[in-house]
């Protein structure tokens, strides 16, 4: 019996973590139309620290040869993201936005492992591989829901620069596929990877009380 790929090894340790990420009022409360703008905007704030530190961590990574493979300049969102706060909260955004406390732990253990190439890859395939497939469902119907178009308010989710996004992840697939780590290496991206989710969901958790206050009021 031939042995699975790294990626297939990775997607199925991972998928529970993954679904619960998911399984959040926040989203929901997004999905269905019952938030502000400003509501909108605190999700896009929390992206913007957690992707300055990610796509902070891919840059002091760039050399390196386990993680340059997923170093993507063409990825990065800081741009992207700060066109929507602009877009959503005005040219003062910067002074209408913090980081949860779930954020500040989340961008705490990114620059914690950004000199950890694996630990770095788990991370950033939490977060990429997630904009690059449920995010583009996200994306449309924020265009719905509040009519954003390209130029600020759902950018976050355009990823122009990549083409066409199937051929893309089959490649970042191929490219855990071939990472020239150990078996006890891999294991140890696993749990990181669950880690990520399991950090990315508690930001959501955040979010989720942001909501209930809102659709309460």
């Amino acid at each position: 019996m031939s042995e699975s790929p790294f990626s297939e090894v990775l997607r199925n340790a991972t998928w529970g973590d993954h679904e619960s990420a998911e399984d959040e009022s926040y989203l929901k409360a997004l999905m269905a139309g019952h938030l502000s703008p400003e509501a909108y905007g605190e999700m896009v704030a929390q992206h913007y620290f957690a992707y300055v530190a990610l796509d902070g961590a891919a840059r002091s990574l760039a050399e390196d040869p386990v993680a340059a493979p997923f170093v993507f300049p063409e990825l990065y969102r800081e741009e992207a993201l700060v066109r929507d706060l602009e877009t959503i909260y005005g040219s003062g955004w910067r002074s209408r936005i913090e980081p949860s406390k779930p954020t500040l732990t989340l961008v705490a253990r990114i620059n914690q492992v950004a000199t950890w190439p694996a630990g770095y890859i788990a991370h950033h395939y939490t977060r990429y591989m997630g904009d690059l497939s449920g995010g583009q469902f996200i994306r449309m119907e924020l265009q719905k829901i509040y009519g954003y178009q390209p130029g600020g308010g759902i950018d976050f989710y355009l990823f122009d620069g990549i083409g066409s996004l199937p051929r893309f992840k089959n490649e970042y697939r191929a490219r855990l596929d071939a990472l020239p780590l150990d078996e006890a290496e891999k294991q140890r991206l696993i749990r990181e990877t669950k880690l990520a989710y399991l950090l990315n969901t508690e930001v959501l958790g955040e979010l989720g009380r942001v909501a209930r206050s809102e659709v309460a009021a």
